[in-house]
């Protein structure tokens, strides 16, 4: 599994685009969707990469991170280490950091297609013991992780909002680490959750249009953003951008209550775009911001006339 397409990488955070490989001309099966998240606001960037190919094999080449891949259909072989890895449907790949490899269709008929990140060490090593994990075997069977890592990475690479991709992308990683690597967990215990939780909460709900990123909370609080996003977890029983998206749909039907237009709402109230606040909108109260706000102007305009001929 590789990276996207040479100068990809240079592209603005939320600029996402199908190209084909190496400027030649493609079918519509040799293409890869290539998205930069950030981890929070200002943060570091992850890399996101979304591929289906028939045909097109990779070079051998190494990275500087870890790379994480969730086959989604056909099958892959990739060298790796000296041997040759074949994944199916619904397999992790976990490249280490400076692994040479290669990757390729497994059949000459079916093709593969796959999800993959790109992730610092760092990012493997926030909830273990000593240093970046070493996985004895690239090739794991776990599907509630490998749901997980495709659900994310799916709606991360539609909407790349920074709170989220910071609130459930370590996260993850750092669960692949902790079941499938051979470094040691720390402990899960963290001193004063309830209250670190509080001041989490309270810090989002005050910054909601531009919140703080989860890793400078940590460090303000003296702990690591695992300790945080556990803490909060156990505390509130959802991670920190579930929460904030909730608290912003509460703000926003206050505004459209008041007759506010939906696109004005969702930067009001910290939202990507009216898509963002759609979606959210619809999870919590079943509707979309237009029907609600239309459902709202029409019983207020009821009531008035029934007042009137009261």
């Amino acid at each position: 599994m590789e990276t996207g397409p040479p100068g990809v990488a240079s592209q603005a955070v939320s600029d996402t685009a199908w190209r084909g490989m190496e400027g030649d001309t493609v079918s519509t099966r040799e293409q890869a969707w290539w998205t930069r998240a950030r981890l929070g606001r200002c943060g570091p960037p992850l890399d996101l990469l979304t591929a289906r190919f028939d045909k097109h094999v990779y070079a051998p080449h190494a990275h500087e991170e870890f790379t994480i891949g969730v086959c989604v259909g056909g099958s892959e072989v990739i060298d790796y280490r000296g041997g040759h890895i074949r994944t199916g449907p619904g397999s992790i790949v976990v490249l280490a950091p400076g692994e040479m490899h290669t990757g390729g269709p497994a059949t000459a008929t079916d093709g593969y297609a796959y999800r993959a990140l790109y992730a610092d060490p760092a990012l493997l090593a926030d909830g273990t013991l000593g240093g970046p994990p070493h996985f004895r075997e690239p090739l794991l069977d776990d599907p509630e992780l490998a749901a997980a890592f495709r659900l994310a990475h799916t709606e991360l690479s539609a909407c790349p909002d920074p709170l989220e991709a910071e609130s459930r992308l370590p996260w993850l990683l750092t669960a692949l680490a902790r079941r499938h690597s051979a470094a040691r967990p720390v402990s899960d215990t963290v001193p004063g959750a309830a209250s670190v939780a509080h001041v989490v909460r309270d810090r989002l709900a005050d910054e909601l249009a531009a919140p703080p990123s989860l890793a400078d909370l940590a460090a303000d609080l003296g702990l690591s953003r695992y300790q945080l996003l556990r803490a909060f977890r156990t505390t509130m029983g959802i991670p920190p951008y579930a929460w904030l998206a909730q608290y912003r749909v509460s703000r926003a039907r206050g505004l459209l209550e008041r007759g506010v237009r939906p696109a004005e709402v969702a930067e009001l109230v910290g939202f990507a775009d009216q898509a963002h606040l759609t979606r959210w909108f619809r999870r919590v109260l079943g509707v979309t911001p237009a029907a609600y706000r239309a459902g709202v102007a029409t019983t207020a305009y009821r009531n008035s006339v029934q007042d009137t001929q009261a």
